[in-house]
Order: structure tokens, then sequence, then C-alpha cells
């Protein structure tokens, strides 16, 4: 009997966007766009709570929310999305737009803004930027290393050393680091136990530092 190969994982997910708004309508036009984009997990909400809900199961990557919606606060939404999940990308929509709308907005630290009515263009490319600098679509794997090659270079660069330091107290050769901040290869753990001895910290404290 012929063995069959084994398929190698993805290296790309789908991006869970969530969009929270009081227009049912608003909400068809942008899952359609989302789900022919391809790409996307999308899924709409008109109450928060719902949201809030949906996100303890499953946590998005990015939420598009509505800041005028009837008797709920967008603001007050925000914030409970930060505190809850600081993680998650939020990208502000707002169909009255304003200059210290637009300053309140980036004070609380929103990713980005957008102003109904915006072109399919201005929605693309914001979710293309947040893809980015978020490290979104790619797989868990992937993700993990990246974030912890960031960690490492984050403790190494706390201490103001070069690499070659990094080399001289883990005794893992430059070329290796480099490979692993960059998020290239994960560390052995043997490796791993050496990074952490250099940098004076635990194996799990570097995993549990991460936001994965």
């Amino acid at each position: 009997m012929n063995a069959v190969p084994e398929t190698a994982p993805p290296s790309q997910t789908l991006v869970d966007v969530a969009v929270l708004d009081d227009d049912a309508d608003f909400l068809s036009y942008i899952e359609d766009f989302l789900q022919e984009e391809g790409g996307y997990a999308v899924r709409t909400f008109t109450h928060p709570d719902d949201l809030y809900a949906a996100a303890e199961k499953r946590r998005p990557d990015i939420v598009l929310l509505d800041m005028k919606m009837g008797p709920f606060s967008g603001a007050a939404v925000l914030g409970e999305l930060q505190e809850r999940w600081p993680e998650t990308c939020l990208i502000v929509v707002t169909g009255y737009p304003s200059l210290e709308e637009m300053r309140q907005t980036f004070k609380r630290k929103a990713f980005d803004y957008l102003a109904k009515p915006f072109s399919l263009a201005q929605l693309r490319q914001t979710l293309k930027n947040a893809i980015e600098s978020y490290g979104l679509g790619r797989s868990p794997a992937v993700r993990l290393r990246e974030q912890l090659g960031r960690r490492i270079k984050m403790l190494r660069v706390e201490r103001g050393w070069s690499l070659k330091d990094l080399t001289k107290h883990s005794g893992i050769s430059v070329s290796q680091l480099s490979s692993i901040e960059r998020g290239a290869h994960m560390p052995s753990m043997e490796s791993l136990l050496g990074l952490a001895r250099a940098l004076e910290t635990k194996p799990s404290e570097l995993l549990q530092a991460i936001d994965f």
C-alpha cells in the first residue's frame, strides 16, 4: 500500500472580521464585499452584547465599529473591546465625521478611521494596512515564530546588546539568532533554554509574554 503524503499546513489563514452597525443594509453590503474579496471570515452584529458573546467564543482579528448606533455609545463599545480584547485591531466607522471626532478616535488608540460613505478601495486599503501591521492572515505557527522573535529581540535591545553580545551569553551563533529574531525559524528547546538563561528569564515567561 502506498503511503499517503502528509499535507503541509496552509501558510495563510482567514482573517476574522466582525462588523458592528445598526444598519442592516450596510452590514449586508460589507459582508458581501468581504466574501467576494476572499481571505476573510465575516461576522456581522447589530447589538454590542452579541458581539461580546461571539468574541468570548472566538476573538475577531479586526472589528469594524460604527460610532453612531442609536441608543448604544460607540465610544463605550470601543472602550469595552480594548479592555477585554486589547490585541484586536479596531477600525472606527462613522457617518458623522469631524476633526474632533477623528482626534478622539486616535486618542482611544483605534487603528484607523473610516468616514461614511467610503469607497471599497478605501476599505480594502485600510484592511490591508491592518493585516500588515498586526501580522494577520498567517498560520498560527508563522505568527508564533514572528512574535517570539520580536520578544527576544526586544529583550536583547533593552539590555543594549548586539547579536554578537547575545551569542556570547547564549552560545547560539549570530546567524541562528538573526533567523530566530526575524521569525524565520523556531528555536529548538536547547536554544530556547539558552536564550532564557542569557536574557535572565524563564522559557515559560518568554512564551507567556506573547500575545497569541
